[in-house]
């Protein structure tokens, strides 16, 4: 393998630093596990970076790097051990606290993260992300058609789950919380 150019080093460096935060945020809301998360960012940037040189418009990185977030995301859900979780509590002794309420945005949040991967990518994508259908169905490698069956399907199954007296939250510029 031939040895990188320092400039093509120095422009992943600096795209790194400038859009990490920004690709952790999708990744977040994509996963929905802040570790996993990091996990995600981590694995899709070596993958950029090891098709950094090849990559025909550096200016089209962020939309590629947001790709390959959502595509290995969804590879990753699709494995049978990404469902298994460690917990302090046994299932069997676990008594959920009847003075817990739950807020509006914590069950939001359990309702997206039911949904299958490529709703819930669908979902981040639209209204988290607030990308067009065509730039989500670019990013999902699917028709526009697609991106709208699937938007509407999971916002269905949601309206479906949380009822008809659910009143979502009010927008919150802090959605990503560790």
């Amino acid at each position: 393998m031939a040895a990188r150019r320092q400039s093509d080093v120095s422009a992943y460096a600096e795209f790194v630093a400038a859009r990490s935060a920004s690709m952790f945020r999708t990744a977040y809301l994509v996963i929905g596990d802040y570790q996993l998360a990091e996990d995600l960012l981590q694995e899709s940037l070596v993958k950029v970076y090891v098709a950094w040189p090849r990559l025909q418009d550096v200016a089209k990185a962020e939309a590629y790097t947001r790709r390959i977030i959502v595509t290995t995301a969804i590879s990753w859900r699709r494995r049978r051990s990404f469902h298994e979780r460690a917990t302090d509590e046994l299932p069997e002794t676990a008594v959920p606290d009847p003075t817990e309420r739950v807020t509006g945005r914590d069950k939001l949040w359990s309702e997206l993260h039911r949904l299958p991967p490529r709703q819930r990518a669908a979902v981040v994508l639209r209204f988290c992300e607030d990308m067009s259908e065509a730039q989500t169905a670019d990013l999902m490698d699917c028709s526009v058609g697609t991106v709208k069956r699937q938007v509407s399907i999971a916002l269905g199954k949601m309206r479906e789950r949380l009822g008809a007296d659910f009143v979502p939250p009010a927008p919150d510029a802090s959605v990503v919380t560790p």
